[in-house]
């Protein structure tokens, strides 16, 4: 993207993909919300009947508030897919607690005088609750529904990890991106959208009872709509189906340069990477946007389709450090070098494997992999002052930033502190430039796109050679930010387009023009 292109420019251009986004961001949230209502009253109802059970009910509820909002879209999964159904479920979770909550408080905050006296005028229970409790309770149900829309607003914007849609798409491809414009052209359409069902509700609060019937009347048919179109089993039809991260979709060594390059054209879900490469595995998903070097690979029984028109620059990863840091840490580059040339792809996707599939800790395989190379020195616990590691929030950084910290603590009298899981390229660099950590590992296919956005050109100029394209990221890096790139670690974790070998093998598929070639003869 243009950096000197304006968020309404942006905006515009994106119009059509924004206006899917916030449709889809609607459909997850009403959905979610009427079925919370569904859920949450009736519950309401039935523990202001018994309420010994209100104290369990509310504490599950609360319980499940509680839980992050990623694992619990991570805990759906498995029971259903990926797309609109898990996230549905995840949020209709998070909805129940405030509905739930305000019916029960209406209702036994009726004044049982009135009651007392409905019961006197000949009134059933079920009477005194439609009649009586229900309408007079109806203000305080009606905040806690706000309050659950309001949330679910927000939370709706992770449904895009699971490939199911709304405005995370942009916030999350605009953060891995460091593209301000992206962030803001889903975050404010998010922020609208939770003002617009607030003040919609407000406004159905102060009808009267006839009138609300009538609307909930209207609301159900508009449901049946959406879940009809939201909850069907997905039609893919004869042709593959992709995967590919937020990242990914924006960059030019990503979907963009698939469509200028090889002209690829293939239906995609925009997904997290954490559960891409299951969803590969269990057969929703026939391509993916893979790391080169991701133990997942080898877990799942994925080949990486050849780049044959070379798109993918190199991303050879390697230390960035502050100006500051290596000034302030005499001790601290020479320590940091100590692991370059110890990594190739097939050892890092060792590492990886560890971590991903066979659930090591970072600490471990990282202190396995020091000892084995005779680099693990023990900590000397120094106090000459403290060195901050980050990383993205990804098993490959967690085992490097592990490494890093037992090299520093082992060969220098300096203490660590690792900041791990910051999230993206954006997030990371702009803690390294505002003095936030010292150092973090990155990759110089990343600072040549998404930092530096060199023209075309100048890419063509580097084209996929390993030592142009880190020179130049390094004498741009230190000449624009006044950071270093320090020796290279030696493994190159490159973009790539993945299947599972069996479908590969099976549809003759080895190349990207190959997969190309088949999906233009379906």
């Amino acid at each position: 993207m243009n950096q000197q292109q304006t968020l309404w420019q942006f905006m515009q251009q994106q119009s059509d993909k924004l206006l899917t986004q916030t449709l889809e961001h609607i459909g997850l949230t009403f959905i979610s919300l009427l079925l919370a209502i569904a859920v949450g009253v009736p519950l309401g109802i039935f523990i202001s009947r018994r309420r010994s059970f209100a104290g369990s009910i509310l504490g599950v509820a609360g319980v499940l508030q509680t839980i992050p909002s990623i694992a619990l879209l991570g805990f759906m999964i498995p029971m259903l897919g990926i797309g609109a159904k898990p996230a549905i479920a995840a949020l209709l979770i998070y909805a129940l607690l405030p509905v739930i909550r305000n019916t029960y408080t209406g209702i036994t905050g009726v004044d049982p005088s009135i009651k007392e006296a409905a019961q006197a005028m000949g009134m059933s229970k079920s009477d005194i609750l439609r009649k009586v409790e229900l309408p007079l309770a109806m203000p305080v149900i009606l905040a806690g529904i706000r309050t659950a829309a309001v949330i679910n607003v927000g939370v709706a914007t992770l449904a895009s990890f699971i490939a199911a849609g709304g405005l995370g798409e942009f916030i999350f491809g605009g953060i891995s991106l460091n593209n301000s414009n992206m962030i803001l052209a889903g975050a404010i359409p998010a922020a609208l959208l939770a003002i617009l069902f607030d003040v919609s509700l407000a406004r159905v609060q102060k009808l009267n009872v006839k009138k609300l019937a009538a609307a909930s009347k209207a609301l159900v048919v508009i449901f049946i709509l959406l879940a009809g179109f939201y909850l069907a089993p997905a039609a893919y039809g004869s042709k593959l189906l992709a995967g590919f991260t937020p990242e990914f979709m924006g960059r030019q060594d990503g979907d963009l340069g698939l469509k200028e390059k090889y002209g690829l054209k293939i239906r995609t879900l925009v997904i997290s990477d954490a559960v891409m490469y299951k969803a590969a595995y269990q057969k929703r998903l026939d391509v993916i946007s893979g790391y080169s070097t991701d133990g997942r690979l080898k877990a799942f029984n994925l080949v990486t389709l050849q780049d044959d028109r070379a798109i993918f620059p190199p991303y050879y990863a390697a230390p960035l450090v502050s100006d500051n840091a290596l000034k302030k840490f005499p001790l601290l580059e020479q320590t940091l070098n100590l692991l370059s040339g110890h990594i190739n792809d097939s050892v890092m996707t060792e590492l990886n494997y560890r971590t991903d599939y066979l659930h090591e800790t970072p600490e471990k395989v990282a202190r396995d992999f020091l000892v084995k190379e005779g680099l693990f020195r023990p900590s000397r616990q120094g106090n000459d002052g403290t060195v901050r590691i980050g990383s993205k929030i990804f098993g490959e950084q967690y085992i490097l930033a592990e490494m890093y910290r037992m090299l520093i603590e082992g060969n220098t009298n300096y203490a660590v502190s690792t900041k791990t899981g910051l999230g993206g390229t954006k997030i990371c660099f702009d803690a390294l430039t505002n003095n936030q950590i010292d150092f973090y590992p990155e990759y110089t296919g990343t600072g040549l796109l998404v930092m530096l956005q060199p023209d075309q050109q100048t890419l063509n100029s580097l084209g996929s050679n390993r030592d142009k394209t880190y020179n130049y990221v390094k004498s741009e890096f230190y000449e624009k930010y006044r950071l270093h790139w320090l020796k290279p670690i030696g493994f190159n974790n490159s973009y790539a387009l993945m299947m599972r070998q069996q479908q590969a093998a099976a549809l003759h598929i080895k190349t990207i023009s190959d997969l190309k070639r088949f999906l233009d003869n379906k």
